[in-house]
């Protein structure tokens, strides 16, 4: 079933488009602008022409889903076949199935909002032209990752995203930039030399870079040998990308350095890069040496889990100077961890809870990333303790509205019933509750009781976060004697005027209570044009958890042939 009927030929154009249209706008941002199109201010023309292209990217995305035949989700559709470097059979090779098509839709959603954001909230760096350009390099690198079917041209893709994002670390970041920015390279760059051979293994012992043919193979022209080295290169580069503990150190340094949309689009679209390549070239390419890494797999993956959420409580504690963004960075960490742990049961179950929970951890957390942006700019700081004595109110008291949001999108995080976060990591506990035929069934139900655990470590500290930052600090009143009190009844960390907006100082018998909310200094509330960027999120974040056939309607057709050797 379509929703529209569109012809072969146009799905095919449209694809091409979404993918080729990010990198020519980047080139046209480079150049200059056209008399009549410069207005009186260059750099607002550039923002707007970036909004322009990620604009048209998201509606031919749109578009290519609305003509995706939602009947065979299975079958690569709008596939554009051409061959490029026939001496090593690499070909210009685009498709896209039920695995592929939410996380292009994703991605173009996300840059959108992105240069949305931009267009009214620049960060703080060099020329606009050059920022512009190097989201639209990222944006079609991305794209370019889930719409190719070579393996040869899924590396370039792959790589294709590093240069830009380090850039806009390095240029645009706050402290200690320059060091995030090195350590992303450095880390991604050296496990993708190691992928790099594993790729070359695999297109020279099969005698094909073709994915498609390679999936329906599944593995039979590949021995157990070639297989299990393949998938200790190749894996070895995803797993730095998504990031796997111990391979997980670079991120929260990039996304405490990394503007705010630069860390929008890596935890939103990068991570997912690395998940991708899991599915569409390890589980049924190499599918022996998945089943001998797995259980390894997954044991790294649960120790992520409950480590990215232990850094969480710590960072949260009081006294502790936690960063808000190093935080949330932390808290990817866990969620990717459910991700793998759903890659390594090599079941359907498993494998579509990680591919629901890889969508919805990009809506929550590119959803976070930009909340916690937004109280950045308005604090100067995302320093938990400070966020937390900043006022008695608080979020709550100060900006309502985006205390209210914050507090929807953290307890989206920790996975409520009802909304995005909740179908992905209970799908991927069942999923190891009984993992694939050759797999340990204790070691994956342990897995199992261990991942759960982290699922309450995560409400653990997402709960902290709303109450300190939303709800503030209580100040230490009650163990002091009534006349000691009263000179902090302004509650010393408010330096922004409460004492002239409670009609002065208090009177020396006055308790020490909190200043009413009507008294607390405001900040400003959700502007117009933040809510534009950020309610897409929110309202499909609402919608997955309360719809979840939307999703797995298109995943589970395209993971069981996956599984099954390119059989439906």
């Amino acid at each position: 079933m379509t929703v529209i009927d569109i012809s072969a030929s146009v799905m095919q154009f449209l694809l091409a488009f979404v993918v080729v249209a990010p990198l020519l706008g980047a080139v046209a941002a480079l150049l200059p602008a056209p008399p009549g199109l410069k207005g009186k201010n260059p750099d607002q023309a550039v923002l707007r022409h970036g909004v322009t292209v990620t604009g048209a990217v998201l509606v031919a995305a749109i578009v290519l889903a609305v003509g995706f035949d939602h009947d065979h989700p299975a079958t690569m559709q709008a596939t554009t076949d051409i061959s490029w470097i026939p001496a090593l059979d690499v070909r210009i090779h685009l498709g896209i199935d039920g695995i592929s098509l939410p996380l292009l839709l994703l991605t173009a959603l996300l840059t959108f909002l992105c240069a949305l954001y931009s267009y009214f909230k620049l960060p703080a760096g060099p020329s606009p032209k050059a920022f512009v350009a190097l989201v639209l390099v990222l944006e079609s690198g991305t794209l370019a990752t889930f719409a190719v079917l070579d393996l040869l041209l899924f590396f370039l893709a792959f790589e294709m995203v590093l240069i830009p994002m380090y850039f806009l670390i390095a240029r645009w970041g706050g402290g200690r930039r320059q060091a995030a920015a090195w350590k992303f390279i450095l880390y991604t760059l050296l496990g993708s030399v190691v992928m790099l051979l594993g790729i070359l293994l695999i297109g020279l012992k099969s005698g094909t870079f073709d994915m498609v043919a390679l999936a329906t193979d599944n593995g039979r022209g590949l021995t157990t040998s070639v297989q299990v080295i393949a998938v200790l290169a190749i894996g070895l580069g995803l797993a730095v990308k998504t990031p796997m503990w111990p391979l997980h150190s670079w991120l929260p340094d990039a996304h405490t350095a990394a503007p705010t949309v630069g860390s929008v689009l890596l935890a939103g679209v990068l991570l997912k890069m690395g998940t991708y390549g899991f599915v569409r070239i390890l589980l049924p390419i190499a599918p022996d040496g998945m089943r001998t890494f797995a259980p390894y797999l997954a044991a790294f993956a649960v120790v992520g889990i409950v480590y990215g959420s232990l850094a969480c409580l710590a960072l949260a504690r009081t006294g502790a100077k936690g960063d808000l963004k190093r935080l949330i960075a932390y808290s990817s960490v866990g969620h990717m961890g459910f991700v793998l742990l759903g890659i390594a049961t090599m079941t359907p179950t498993g494998v579509n809870g990680a591919l629901f929970a890889n969508i919805a951890h990009g809506l929550i957390t590119g959803l976070l990333f930009f909340l916690v942006g937004a109280i950045k700019d308005r604090y100067g700081t995302a320093d938990l303790d400070t966020l937390a004595g900043a006022t008695g109110a608080a979020l709550y008291g100060r900006a309502p509205r985006l205390g209210a949001l914050l507090a929807f999108a953290a307890i989206a995080s920790l996975g409520l019933p009802g909304l995005a976060g909740f179908w992905g990591e209970m799908l991927t506990l069942f999923g190891a509750y009984s993992p694939a035929e050759g797999l340990s069934r204790p070691a994956f139900r342990t897995f199992m009781a261990i991942g759960a655990f982290g699922t309450l470590l995560t409400a653990a500290y997402m709960l902290i976060v709303v109450r300190r930052v939303c709800m503030g600090e209580h100040p230490p009143h009650a163990l002091l004697p009534p006349d000691d009190r009263a000179p902090q009844a302004a509650d010393g960390p408010q330096t922004d005027g409460p004492k002239e907006a409670s009609g002065g100082p208090q009177p020396s018998g006055a308790p020490g209570a909190r200043p009413a909310t009507s008294t607390t200094p405001q900040l400003a509330d959700i502007q117009t044009y933040e809510a534009a960027a950020w309610t897409p999120l929110a309202a499909l974040t609402v919608l997955a958890g309360l719809w979840p056939a939307v999703l797995l309607g298109l995943t589970d057709p395209a993971v069981q042939k996956l599984l099954a050797g390119g059989k439906s």
